[in-house]
């Protein structure tokens, strides 16, 4: 999936980070949602490889990256903290300035980055999000019921972890499906990396501990920064397919957040780097090029 990628474990100040990195070009970063791993780009980052340096990393709490215990108030998993172990990578690799992708959980772990570390984010793109802070602050019964899961995974250890790992299997296999609105965009070797990775009981942790520290200390942070704006040029681009498209007027939402958006729909459901990956390709590309 992975042709002429170089697989590198990166130790942070805290944990180990496990990336590929391909390429030549300006660095671009990507980061990768819930529930997965830094696969999800395997139709798209080959092509970026093209035209930029590609570093792909799985967050802390999923894939092969570390996995600690959450702490009492999920600060170990906070979106500050998860930024701090991608700006460390990137210290590590030599980029102290990069473009930004991220989608899902990444996207969110890539706004917070980019208020924390204005200075390091030459330009941000966001897949399929709107600000966390508004989803939990206008959710009703519409929102409640497609993000059900926002209000599982955050349920007090270890509740959602005992029910997921009853089977996980079929849990990751009916949030991709149910999620996505495109037959087959998920080959059977992609299906087989996201079920080898979430079959381990402390990827299901981290990645609960993630979404407490969402409904935690995130939406402590954001509120802290409430007027506080993105300052770089922000790409966000969302499936016109999905609960995001159905709920938010996208841009006027991150227009609140960010001096500089731009942005359109795709013709997809939620994963849209694996549902339609020439239009993610080509957009991205122009975008940041």
């Amino acid at each position: 999936m992975f042709a002429n990628f170089q697989n590198l474990v990166i130790q942070t100040s805290e944990v180990k980070i496990n990336l590929l990195k391909g390429g030549e070009g300006y660095p671009i970063l990507l980061l990768h949602g819930y529930p997965q791993t830094h696969v999800m780009w395997h139709k798209i980052a080959w092509r970026l490889a093209e035209n930029f340096t590609v570093i792909i990393p799985d967050l802390r709490g999923y894939g092969d990256s570390d996995k600690p215990s959450g702490t009492p108030n999920h600060s170990n998993y906070s979106k500050r903290v998860m930024a701090a172990d991608q700006i460390e990578v990137m210290s590590q690799l030599g980029y102290e300035e990069f473009y930004l992708v991220g989608h899902d959980r990444g996207g969110r772990v890539a706004h917070r980055l980019t208020l924390d570390y204005p200075h390091k984010v030459k330009k941000l793109a966001l897949l399929d999000i709107a600000p966390t802070y508004q989803m939990y602050t206008t959710t009703d019964q519409e929102f409640a019921t497609a993000y059900y899961h926002w209000f599982f995974l955050i349920q007090p250890f270890p509740f959602p972890e005992t029910l997921i790992n009853n089977n996980p299997d079929f849990f990751l296999t009916h949030c991709l499906q149910s999620w996505s609105k495109t037959k087959s965009a998920f080959t059977p070797e992609v299906m087989a990396e996201y079920l080898r990775c979430f079959r381990d009981p402390q990827t299901v942790h981290g990645t609960c501990e993630d979404y407490r520290a969402s409904a935690t200390m995130d939406l402590e942070h954001d509120r802290q920064d409430i007027d506080k704006k993105i300052e770089c040029p922000l790409l966000v681009l969302w499936g016109d397919k999905g609960v995001i498209e159905k709920k938010y007027d996208v841009i006027e939402s991150w227009q609140k957040r960010a001096i500089n958006v731009q942005g359109k729909a795709i013709s997809c459901g939620h994963f849209l780097p694996e549902e339609s990956p020439e239009e993610i390709y080509k957009s991205i590309k122009i975008f940041f090029q």
